[in-house]
């Protein structure tokens, strides 16, 4: 079982590559969660800023979909991740892979360094206001890969509200602690070209997960799963199995 969580204002639509890719498909059952707020999940008022509710919305996907579970969190996906492990530990889990992710969010947490394409977006991005948004982050998907191609996303972005679109960056979170204390398989693959989240962030949870993995991509941005598809899926594959084997010793 594999259960992808998608990054900020983005969807599960993401993961369409590993949806249909037969080195995952032929012996993994894939689940792609939207997250509140995104996509086709619903759109509440509030609880973007609380880790317990996104620990507890990743906790029902991996309820339904069945544990344990090896979970890929894609950039804000993986400070979700990183809240289920803060309040409710490994159980469950297989397996943790961190692609393009962080796992902190704040000024000055180096588990939540962003990029110059991130930096220059904000706080711009996050606007109600369409004429002021859309400039914004046509120049974050302009940044999102090493080459193009991110431009495609800009409708996506757009159409989650943007009360959800800033409620997501109305918290303050340290994840030390909690990357210290991750005892299942850890996969960390991150592009060194990635200008939304600096790799930084990428090496500081290498540096606090015991026997994390790493895998780092030349010349690819923010989107590895895509950008380096090929890499992606046979890592991913790779990595599973391990995780798999880890857990019926």
């Amino acid at each position: 079982m594999v259960v992808f969580v998608h990054g900020w204002a983005q969807s599960a639509d993401a993961w369409q590559l590993q949806l249909s890719d037969p080195r995952l498909t032929t012996d993994f059952r894939l689940v792609a969660m939207d997250l509140r707020g995104h996509g086709r999940s619903e759109v509440p008022a509030d609880g973007y800023g609380d880790s317990r509710v996104w620990a507890d919305d990743l906790a029902a996907v991996l309820e339904f979909a069945g544990r344990p579970a090896v979970v890929v969190g894609w950039s804000y996906g993986g400070l979700v991740v990183t809240d289920y492990v803060r309040v409710h530990g490994t159980a469950g889990l297989a397996g943790i892979v961190y692609a393009g992710a962080i796992t902190e969010l704040g000024p000055d947490l180096p588990g939540g360094a962003v990029g110059p394409a991130m930096r220059e977006a904000l706080p711009d991005a996050l606007s109600n206001d369409v004429d002021v948004a859309r400039p914004a982050v046509r120049r974050l998907c302009g940044g999102m890969t090493a080459d193009s191609g991110g431009e495609s996303l800009v409708d996506g972005i757009l159409a989650v509200p943007a009360h959800v679109r800033a409620g997501l960056f109305r918290r303050s979170v340290s994840s030390a602690d909690v990357l210290n204390g991750i005892d299942v398989p850890t996969l960390i693959v991150h592009g060194d070209r990635d200008a939304v989240v600096d790799i930084t962030a990428a090496e500081y949870a290498a540096g606090k997960i015991q026997g994390a993995r790493t895998r780092w991509l030349p010349g690819v941005g923010h989107l590895p799963f895509a950008e380096e598809y090929d890499v992606f899926g046979e890592e991913l594959a790779t990595f599973t199995r391990d995780a798999y084997r880890e857990v019926n010793r």
